[in-house]
């Protein structure tokens, strides 16, 4: 009887709400996951040509890889599919894809140079890594 009690009252907030279930909550945190990979690609594109003085300093490159990894990392944490921890950087490779080509107006927002390469190898190489030894350790799941 005292175990039922401890489990009611763990379930529950400090607001005397229950908490929500994490696997109910699965398809929103994923679509999130994936919106915020289309916002940081964004962002990444909008910083990649910044300079620190007259050298240009692609910083927005490295941290693609970064934060592209976390992405994988928080979709890894709600599921151990691979189809669904792959999402977030199908959606950004989309992104860089409709960024590296012209617009109605003639306008480009990648140039082709080598910022861009390094934008496009820094993005994937890292998560891909990091979900490929993570298949091959036998620490993903099965799925």
């Amino acid at each position: 009887m005292r175990s039922a009690v401890d489990n009611s009252a763990a379930a529950q907030s400090s607001y005397g709400k229950p908490q929500p279930d994490l696997e109910s909550l699965a398809p929103v945190i994923i679509t999130l996951l994936v919106l915020d990979g289309l916002i940081t690609l964004a962002v990444e594109v909008l910083y990649l040509p910044t300079y620190l003085g007259t050298v240009a300093f692609p910083l927005s490159a490295v941290l693609a890889g970064v934060i592209n990894v976390l992405l994988v990392m928080g979709v890894r944490s709600v599921t151990t599919r691979v189809g669904f921890a792959i999402l977030p950087i199908a959606a950004w490779t989309f992104g860089f894809l409709v960024c590296s080509v012209t617009g109605p107006g003639g306008d480009i927002m990648l140039g082709s140079d080598w910022r861009t390469a390094l934008l496009l190898f820094c993005g994937l190489v890292p998560p891909l890594g990091y979900l490929y030894f993570r298949l091959n350790s036998g620490l993903f799941g099965g799925r």
